[in-house]
């Protein structure tokens, strides 16, 4: 997993106010992709606080009108990359570490329909940076300058958008660039410096969905896991052909989250009443099966995700956040803290965004319960979609078209 690099969309414009200088980050201060760099919203940070305090962590700066969007950041070799929708533009912003813009280019026509503004986060990948638009443009960039490499329209592979557009962030695996079409060639997989078509999933046909493809090693196997219209699905990842599948989602409105492996048990979620899916994989002559462990009405989630830690799965779940005991699907608590929104897991904690309100909490959990341990308010308006990023000793919240980055390393003795 370790060589698996990604990218995180994050909509940043105007100005940046810097309260301090910082240099170039080294790898440990790396999340360039969404759901940071092992795909599970889980940061290498370390040294944070254990609690903040009263008004929340130290502003470092705030950057302004970064257009509309639902992305959040990804931050690599020093830099901040996010996007926006930008008048009729979807423009990749990036960022030096104090806020201060570097560049900025459109990439496509701004997503309009239903819920406007951009969605995927960026990806990046050494000197590249890796996008997907609402409307189905894949780009590959040059990440120092914004420079176009090249572009592909998914839309020309016979797939087509769902009703809220493209929202899927691009998963670099090695060489690959991989990407979801939708239709016949579902699940696609591309050279990431040339764009050149390398495979295309076979034994299935589904819409795309909303969610990101993730990838999964599992007795040796490597694999690309990720939901789709039909269900929750696994192809290898040297191939694209069909592993294994299971029907469970919510057909008439909307798949969001990613799968989260741990244990050999592959957990997904919806929303819409729908509820979560946890699979037993098992292989057998080199041949993956997944078999239903559980289902649960214990963690619906919309879009706000959920970490596995420690045999246990901590998440949202409608209006506030649960913890499911991983083997089994048992309940082990319900609290309401932030209400609906997303999460990040970092040194032992949970950070909390909540959807409305602009509110951000951090906690302490375990299977006996979650304790909040401070909370910061920012401003915005609308829906807050964007999961928080915490990495190199900061805080990212995005809410509408603010971005805010908060120091929360911990004081040295």
């Amino acid at each position: 997993m370790s060589k698996i690099k990604c990218l995180v969309v994050m909509v940043v414009f105007s100005l940046g106010i810097s309260v301090s200088l910082v240099s170039a980050a080294n790898d440990a201060d790396e999340w360039p992709c969404w759901q940071g760099p092992n795909h599970d919203a889980k940061s290498p940070a370390t040294g944070l606080l254990k609690e903040w305090p009263t008004g929340g962590p130290k502003l470092l700066w705030q950057v302004n009108d970064i257009g509309k969007g639902f992305s959040t950041v990804s931050v690599s070799a020093g830099m901040i990359y996010t996007t926006g929708d930008v008048g009729d533009k979807l423009m990749l912003f990036a960022f030096d570490m104090n806020g201060k813009p570097k560049w900025k280019i459109p990439v496509d026509k701004s997503w309009t329909r239903s819920r406007p503004g951009s969605r995927s986060t960026p990806t990046v990948d050494g000197d590249r940076v890796y996008l997907l638009s609402g409307n189905g443009i894949f780009a590959c960039l040059n990440a120092k300058t914004g420079r176009q490499n090249w572009s592909k329209d998914l839309r020309s592979f016979g797939g087509r958008p769902g009703g809220w557009g493209y929202a899927e962030s691009v998963l670099i695996y090695n060489d690959l660039a991989i990407v979801k079409p939708g239709g016949d060639n579902c699940i696609m997989a591309f050279n990431k410096i040339t764009g050149e078509t390398v495979w295309q999933s076979k034994g299935f046909k589904a819409g795309p969905e909303y969610g990101s493809c993730v990838p999964v090693t599992h007795d040796g196997v490597p694999m690309i896991t990720t939901g789709t219209r039909a269900g929750v699905v696994g192809v290898s990842a040297k191939t694209g052909d069909l592993l294994w599948k299971n029907s469970w989602c919510t057909n008439n409105t909307a798949n969001c989250p990613d799968p989260v492996y741990a244990d050999g048990f592959v957990f997904w979620s919806n929303g819409y009443g729908k509820g979560g899916i946890c699979l037993k994989l098992s292989t057998s002559d080199g041949k993956v099966s997944a078999q239903e462990a559980w289902t649960t009405k214990d963690m619906v989630c919309h879009h706000g995700g959920y970490i596995v830690h420690e045999g246990h799965l901590y998440g949202n779940h409608n209006g506030g956040w649960s913890c499911l005991e991983l083997k089994t699907g048992r309940k082990k608590w319900y609290e309401k803290a932030v209400g609906k929104g997303s999460l990040c897991f970092a040194d032992g904690m949970l950070y909390l965004f909540g959807e409305n309100g602009g509110k951000a909490a951090l906690a302490t959990f375990s299977p006996d319960g979650m304790e909040v341990k401070g909370t910061v308010t920012v401003k915005g308006s609308g829906p807050s979609w964007a999961h928080p990023v915490v990495i190199g000793g900061r805080l990212y919240l995005r809410y509408a078209d603010n971005l805010y980055c908060f120091d929360v390393k911990a004081k040295k003795s």
